[in-house]
């Protein structure tokens, strides 16, 4: 675990084996950066001018031995503009300038970033270093990253606890990425429980699983025939953290699909589309790492989180096209896709959430290759009920760094939706709207009452390839702004 401490020093006094600097792209120079380019004869400044290394964001640039500087690297690490909120730039920033330095262990990492900054971007470049400083090599004999032993904030005694809160989300984050690249024969419906509970230890939050027994007694008809076709049995994983208060109405619930491995069932995937299938519970992820978050920050508030665990295989055992399966909620729905499995495995988990009547729901899940179509890979996509609690989640992405972006939900999207059968069928119209078809079907096991935002990180929550910030792999998307939301919801009067 990498230790972070905050030391009052100035930079010209550190002997780390790295010192990171922040460098804007344009403007004046934080106090830091003016200094060392004071002591190294206007090096910065000659970069920015001549444009060879300009501070745009996320570029890195690391200089050994240099005469004036006594950490044994110099790693300058862009700021970028103003475009990106402080927050989202300095999270990028030391998470780019971690990755690059990771590529060797180091034991002592030491940030010099901007003084003016307020204390939430502290917490921002700290999680940004723990981020970018892990990757997804996981059983590497040799490993391509090495998490520092420690890492030195460069400032005040009175940004200790904004530090903290760094290492708390940077460590939540990794926690979920790590559930995402863990392979499928480990990371199977019960052992993911098993990894939350192990993460869960020696924290205030109450675990309760439903096994299959459960599940059928509560009628959990969807998400079950999901899971019929594989060995290893589906679960529903709920996470409960009160916060300090005794309400039984939560303040806010999340819910995340959990599809350990998506084979597509009979509607089967080619093996290029199946290939990264081990990650279509990220949704899941999400929401146990955010939940455990919230509890090692200690929110003043009840939150509670479910995810519905299953693999999605073909057996003689597994759902069928035709099929007509019911819901918890009594809704009978034809299957006429069973790769539009996640949407199944929700609209249960969605209906025992309700039950719990939350002030407030979320939804997240991997959930359409449309919602990629519509926006690319790094934004997700958001559909809602309510516009101002859509909007709240949306900002606090925003100054996260994490892009977001709603949808229309507009009633007569849930036309395509409907069956001659059933109540419902699982897929819309083609492939037109199957985004918005897909969150209008989530809409169907949702209480009208309760402020309701599906979140589709299909494309964010998964890297085929390395960004200068963050490793390949599993990437924790939402996990902060989540917490930047639950962090609001805490700071609510109470009625």
């Amino acid at each position: 675990m990498t230790q972070i401490e905050i030391d009052s020093r100035p930079w010209s006094e550190i002997t780390a084996d790295a010192l990171v600097v922040g460098v804007p792209e344009h403007g004046e120079l934080s106090p830091a950066a003016r200094e060392i380019d004071e002591a190294t004869g206007g090096l910065v400044s000659r970069l920015r001018e001549s444009k060879e290394w300009t501070g745009k964001l996320s570029q890195v640039l690391v200089l050994r031995g240099l005469p004036g500087v006594p950490a044994a690297r110099l790693c300058l690490a862009g700021t970028g503009d103003d475009s990106m909120p402080a927050r989202g730039a300095a999270f990028r920033a030391a998470a780019a300038a971690a990755k690059q330095l990771a590529g060797h262990p180091l034991k002592e990492v030491a940030l010099a970033f901007d003084p003016a900054w307020q204390d939430d971007v502290t917490t921002a470049a700290v999680a940004g270093t723990l981020v970018g400083s892990h990757g997804q090599d996981l059983f590497r004999k040799e490993k391509r990253l090495h998490a520092f032993e420690s890492v030195r904030w460069l400032g005040a005694a009175s940004q200790a606890e904004f530090a903290e809160r760094g290492r708390i989300l940077g460590e939540s984050v990794n926690f979920a990425r790590d559930l995402v690249n863990g392979p499928p024969e480990s990371i199977d419906p019960q052992g993911f429980v098993e990894r939350v509970k192990q993460e869960s230890d020696g924290l205030d939050v109450a675990i309760e699983v439903w096994d299959e027994k459960r599940l059928a007694a509560e009628r959990c008809g969807a998400l079950l025939a999901v899971g019929r076709g594989s060995e290893s049995p589906p679960r529903l994983l709920m996470l409960e953290y009160r916060g300090g208060t005794s309400s039984d109405r939560p303040a806010l619930a999340l819910v995340g699909k959990g599809v350990t491995f998506d084979s597509g069932g009979y509607s089967i995937k080619p093996s290029e589309s199946m290939k990264a299938m081990k990650c279509d519970m990220a949704g899941g992820a999400t929401v146990a790492a955010t939940i455990l978050a919230i509890a090692r920050l200690e929110l003043p508030l009840h939150v509670v989180g479910l995810v519905g665990l299953v693999e999605n295989l073909v057996s003689g055992r597994a759902y069928k096209l035709g099929d007509v399966l019911t819901a918890r909620n009594g809704k009978t729905i034809e299957v006429l896709n069973t790769d539009a499995e996640g949407r199944l495995v929700l609209a249960d988990v969605l209906d025992v959430a309700c039950e719990r009547k939350p002030d407030h729901l979320v939804d997240l899940a991997t959930l359409t290759g449309a919602c990629m179509v519509a926006l690319g890979y790094e934004t997700a996509g958001l559909f809602s009920n309510n516009d101002a609690w859509c909007r709240q989640i949306a900002e606090a992405a925003q100054r996260c760094g994490e892009p977001a972006w709603a949808l229309p939900m507009f009633p007569f999207y849930a036309e395509h939706l409907r069956s001659q059968v059933a109540d419902l069928k699982n897929v819309g119209e083609g492939r037109m709207a199957g985004a918005i078809a897909a969150a209008k079907f989530l809409e169907e096991f949702v209480a009208d009452d309760i402020p309701w935002t599906h979140i589709d990180i299909a494309g964010p929550s998964f890297l085929e390839h390395a960004k200068p910030w963050i490793d390949a792999g599993g990437t924790g998307c939402m996990v902060r702004s989540l917490v930047e939301v639950a962090r609001e919801l805490a700071l609510l009067p109470k009625e």
